[in-house]
């Protein structure tokens, strides 16, 4: 599936983007929740996006750029100790990922405020992909610790949390890691029975490599694999040889600063890529 994320409105719609320039509507589209006061305010607006893209056929997904439990539920981005870009202690970190630990509450009450949405599309029948705490390994996010009490441990709370506290049942679980050298993917790996996809975030500038796609599979096994974001996007002749992947997402502004017009035309009309428009009916 051709799939592209969408920042939000008050920057553009980046689906209708490559609407645009293709004539065709991404199969796989996805929003997210967002730390900024603004941002927050319009997750609504994000899920009423999901949800029409979700009528037309496409397959929906959801992110988190969750704001770290020390600081309140809006931040900044990165310069202060408490942005996205930051880090915890160790001791924070054992405090997280103990159950009744002051910044576990906390954690807890991020997956408060966002429930409600996943129950929403629950009540519509929908059904959406969730790829919290992605590119575990990357390192400069807050969520970002290698070993069963870090990364890994977070996203079993998560999931735990949303599943069994909060009932819901209509959540496609996907781990996410990131495209950098000399990292070990199975050190933030929460469990096989906590995940469902597996996808590979592709920045490194290597491109799509068969080292990178068998590294995926040996993990992977029979479950999918998917490429989770992208700027330069896949060929249809990179895809033919790499078939299990089951879907590219284009980051937002990023797919146009890294492609011509022609490249994204080429990809979304090609056979073995599906758009909206060949995509069953829900």
């Amino acid at each position: 599936m051709a799939g592209h994320h969408n920042r939000e409105a008050e920057i553009g719609d980046f689906i209708a983007q490559m609407t645009q320039i293709t004539g065709r509507s991404p199969a796989f589209w996805s929003g997210d929740f967002l730390y900024q006061s603004s941002s927050i305010r319009n997750r609504q607006n994000v899920i009423n996006n999901l949800i029409n893209g979700w009528r037309g056929g496409a397959i929906i997904n959801l992110m988190y750029h969750a704001c770290p439990p020390t600081s309140g539920e809006a931040c900044e981005w990165e310069g202060t100790g408490t942005s996205i870009k930051s880090k915890l202690t160790d001791s924070q970190w054992e405090d997280l990922i103990t159950d009744g630990g002051s910044l576990n509450r906390v954690w807890k009450s991020r997956l408060d405020a966002i429930a409600p949405y996943f129950q929403q599309l629950k009540n519509a029948g929908i059904s959406t992909l969730f790829r919290p705490h992605h590119e575990m390994n990357q390192g400069v996010f807050w969520w970002s610790k290698a070993g069963s009490r870090g990364s890994a441990a977070l996203f079993r709370i998560t999931r735990d949390y949303l599943t069994k506290v909060k009932g819901l049942d209509n959540i496609v679980w996907v781990w996410s890691v990131q495209d950098i050298p000399n990292t070990n993917w199975n050190d933030y790996n929460p469990g096989d029975a906590y995940w469902d996809v597996m996808s590979l975030d592709f920045y490194n500038g290597d491109g799509y490599t068969y080292e990178k796609y068998n590294a995926m599979l040996a993990i992977a096994g029979n479950k999918p694999i998917a490429i989770g974001e992208c700027d330069q996007l896949p060929t249809a002749s990179q895809l033919a040889s790499q078939p299990r992947w089951v879907f590219f997402m284009g980051w937002a502004e990023l797919v146009k600063e890294k492609n011509n017009n022609a490249a994204i035309i080429s990809v979304y009309s090609a056979p073995n890529v599906l758009t909206r428009d060949e995509m069953p009916a829900h």
